[in-house]
């Protein structure tokens, strides 16, 4: 690919896009994603920092992302670039990062390195980029971020990202860190005692919702935004369950609807536990008698009714797509997932009656205490599922995560999880769609899951020699 290519790539998805800001401000800020554009502009997270920079007076967001292709950019020496004016992220006072989840580490160091920013904050200067870090990851370990960023928003940066925008203009950056070294909400590495509580912002100032829309996203020219926040269920393995953000926070249908733009065709509804809000069936309803499409992106077993699912069939649904967890009944009561059998085996007779195409299920293997007894019975119920509606399985190997009361549970031996997966399929005798997450990757987002600084510097090593497994297993033994 050509330098010109590289470029026109980017207008050409900026044409496409309804709803980028157009500012002039004093403070610029490039607003990064470690992922590919498909994937930085479905995240409501990224979208919602988006504007609430772009609403804070004297400043401004232009967005970057991990290119499709960085051995292009490196090739032809080309530093990953703001959508909005093509400002290469090292012009930028501030460069800051929405990480979702521990394996976009390598995409933050990637971009680092592409626009010639060094990649440890020690070896920075005033020159460079204030690198600021927020997103999902920081509910459970933002310390493995702390050799590469200088200062971390923790939680619900909505708030926190406006104090940190007033204070940043016309103070030194030593002066500015030592300052939120000591704020809560904020982590600085080097400087901060440890990790303060997680923010969590006010009920007025929900929801978030998208701000642009553009066809090349994952979930595409869909306008997203979240009836409720949190969750009032206490799942043990679960990062956003109940204990750890406070619980659920609801939004009115009628506000929710009244934020959704005339032009969005498409409507999607986000949250840790969407199909408990009480007035769901309402709003759905009144979505799709609008004439949009609609999505949910956490249907539970044990909430749903044949009402609800008659509204998402006329809301273009085809596959119902919920969770089990637990493959067992056992394991999922000693997670405290409230889904049964009898819950699941309903959603399965629904999605036939309204005349659906298929369940997906989601599970996990791996879980601590778990036995062949339990796989066993994970087959004979899924072979009796795939009786009544065709079914999928997307199998993931469990991963503990802080912050959770699984928090420093064992990960299971890789070769195990491979034998199991192996039973799982021969079991299903082919009668059920089967798609398992590698366990071997599941191993290298636990390490750095369970981890401290010295698995950043482990993912550092492992990226620096090509990224492989290999390459990871041996800078987990040399670091760790």
């Amino acid at each position: 690919m050509k330098t010109w290519d590289l470029f026109n790539q980017v207008r050409r998805r900026v044409k496409d896009e309804v709803g980028v800001f157009q500012k002039t401000a004093t403070l610029k800020v490039a607003l990064c994603h470690p992922s590919p554009y498909k994937v930085g502009m479905s995240s409501l997270g990224f979208q919602t920092i988006y504007r609430e920079i772009n609403h804070h007076p004297g400043a401004s967001a232009e967005r970057a992302f991990l290119p499709d292709s960085p051995e292009d950019y490196r090739k032809r020496r080309v530093p990953v670039f703001t959508y909005e004016s093509e400002t290469p992220l090292g012009d930028f006072p501030v460069a800051a990062f929405s990480i979702a989840y521990e394996l976009e580490l390598p995409g933050l160091l990637e971009t680092l390195d592409l626009c010639g920013i060094p990649l440890l904050r020690q070896d920075r200067t005033e020159k460079h980029p204030l690198i600021i870090a927020g997103g999902p990851l920081t509910h459970s370990n933002p310390v493995i971020l702390a050799p590469f960023v200088d200062l971390v928003i923790l939680g619900e940066g909505e708030d926190l990202v406006h104090a940190l925008l007033d204070a940043v203009a016309g103070t030194s950056r030593h002066t500015l860190l030592s300052r939120f070294s000591r704020v809560p909400g904020f982590y600085v590495p080097g400087l901060s005692p440890g990790l303060s509580e997680i923010a969590r912002v006010e009920q007025d100032r929900l929801p978030a919702y998208s701000r642009i829309l553009t066809k090349q996203a994952v979930w595409a020219s869909m306008f997203l935004i979240e009836p409720e926040r949190g969750c009032s269920h206490g799942c043990a393995y679960c990062v956003m369950r109940r204990s750890t953000n406070g619980g659920m926070r609801l939004v009115s249908p009628d506000k929710v609807l009244s934020l959704i733009p005339d032009h969005a065709r498409r409507v999607g509804l986000v949250g840790a536990a969407v199909t408990d809000h009480p007035e769901i069936e309402e709003l759905t309803d009144k979505i799709v008698a609008s004439g949009r499409r609609i999505g949910i992106s956490s249907l539970r077993a044990d909430r749903l009714n044949e009402n609800l699912l008659r509204i998402l069939c006329r809301g273009g649904y085809r596959t119902l797509t919920t969770a089990s967890d637990g493959i067992s009944q056992r394991l999922r009561t000693r997670i405290g997932r409230r889904t049964t059998e009898h819950h699941l085996m309903r959603a399965a007779e629904m999605v036939r009656n309204a005349g659906m195409q298929r369940l997906k299920l989601y599970q996990m293997i791996g879980l601590p205490g778990e036995t062949k007894e339990d796989i066993d019975e994970g087959i004979r119920f899924s072979l009796e599922l795939a009786r009544v509606v065709p079914l999928s399985l997307s199998i993931s190997p469990f991963v503990a995560k802080r912050n959770t009361p699984l928090d420093g549970a064992p990960f299971e031996a890789i070769a195990s999880l491979e034998r199991k997966l192996s039973a799982i399929r021969s079991g299903l005798k082919g009668k059920v769609d089967v798609r398992p997450s590698s366990a071997r990757w599941a191993w290298v987002e636990y390490m750095l899951s369970q981890g401290d600084e010295n698995a950043g510097l482990a993912a550092m090593e492992a990226w620096k020699n090509g990224g492989s497994f290999a390459a990871w297993k041996k800078a987990f033994i040399e670091k760790m």
